[in-house]
């Protein structure tokens, strides 16, 4: 019933993390009732998104320029390298403002039961990285979860020579103990902090 440009618009919505089905028709059809200036400016910056970034050389962050404007900036401390899985962490840490160092992104996470080994990351470059000799400390941020902590358990094993830490886990600022989960409520006990006396 519905035309075949509108019925791909939405199978190809539908495929889009947390797009279902329903929400696909409704974005489809908004775009066929907007103003043509207000559509085709999303299929612009789609196309854009994957016509002009790539991969840092560096870090392997996505970016327009190479190196990114992180690794180019003098300023950042050249001795830590914060490891993430995507380009969409290095954003979230970023806003925080407080991290001045180097990033790598492996562009993925450790994954057997989707296909994904350590073949499949960038691993490569972050060893060539620790093996210029500048680094002294990667910190390794990986996601909370069974895949994060084998990528960050494979990182461990593999980086020598170098410190290795871990972002640290717990109860987030502003919740109550009632709603964490066990799992949670275990880290932030093993994660303690000692309170020193003035």
């Amino acid at each position: 019933m519905n035309p075949e440009p509108l019925r791909r618009l939405i199978v190809e919505l539908s495929k889009l993390p947390g797009i279902g089905e329903r929400t696909a028709e409704r974005l489809a059809f908004h775009m066929l009732s907007a103003p043509r200036a207000e559509a085709l400016p999303l299929a612009d910056a789609i196309r854009d998104l994957k016509e002009k970034l790539r991969a840092c050389s560096q870090c392997t962050l996505a970016t327009e320029s190479d190196p990114c404007a992180l690794c180019a900036d003098p300023r950042r401390d050249r001795s830590c390298v914060l490891v993430v899985e995507q380009s969409r962490d290095v954003w979230a840490i970023e806003k925080t403002g407080t991290y001045r160092g180097l990033y790598h992104v492996l562009q993925g996470r450790l994954s057997p039961l989707d296909g994904v080994g350590p073949e499949d990351l960038t691993l490569r470059k972050l060893t060539d990285i620790i093996n210029g000799g500048a680094v002294r400390e990667v910190i390794l941020a990986t996601n909370p979860n069974a895949e994060g902590d084998a990528t960050c358990f494979y990182l461990k094993k593999r980086l020598t020579g170098v410190r290795v830490t871990r972002l640290a886990r717990g109860l987030p600022a502003g919740s109550t103990l009632e709603y964490a989960s066990r799992s949670v409520l275990a880290e932030a006990i093993q994660e303690r902090r000692s309170l020193e006396h003035d």
